[in-house]
């Protein structure tokens, strides 16, 4: 399973109210059960975020990471999700997420942000403007669900 991360997913690991959540996804992927994608972006946000937090994926195994790259085709579908209104302009990083882990492929996209990402009414705002677009459906969970028994 390829799961792309956007940056809440990191600083969960260090919040008490998301810790207990996020550390069974890394053990997943620790454990070779799963791989991160890790996007240039994601790792632009993390140059503003406490030096822990940013040292974290240092402590993911290489061989368990994929980097991806924003490319004009992910800025060109984050701009649709704005323009389409599925969410505000002041959420373009979020779009710019969503549109990594769809033109990448990834299995499912990762977050802790419910009120832009993880909500039921954009995940089918996205998931519609990706299927008009010829992308396909993406799975957007919080890791506590991910890996759900």
């Amino acid at each position: 399973m390829r799961i792309y991360l956007d940056t809440s997913v990191i600083g969960g690991v260090f919040a008490k109210v998301f810790s207990a959540d996020t550390m069974p996804l890394f053990d997943k992927v620790i454990n070779k059960v799963a791989s991160i994608l890790v996007s240039d972006l994601l790792e632009a946000e993390l140059l503003r975020a406490p030096e822990h937090v940013r040292d974290f994926l240092k402590t993911i195994p290489k061989s368990q990471m994929e980097k991806v790259q924003m490319t004009t085709e992910i800025l060109k579908l984050a701009d649709t999700y704005i323009s389409e209104r599925v969410v505000g302009k002041t959420s373009l990083i979020d779009c710019q997420h969503i549109a990594l882990a769809t033109v990448c492929k990834a299995d499912v996209l990762a977050s802790w942000n419910f009120r832009h990402i993880v909500n039921l009414e954009r995940i089918r705002g996205y998931n519609s403007i990706n299927l008009r677009h010829g992308y396909q459906i993406l799975e957007i969970r919080s890791p506590k669900e991910i890996f759900a028994t």
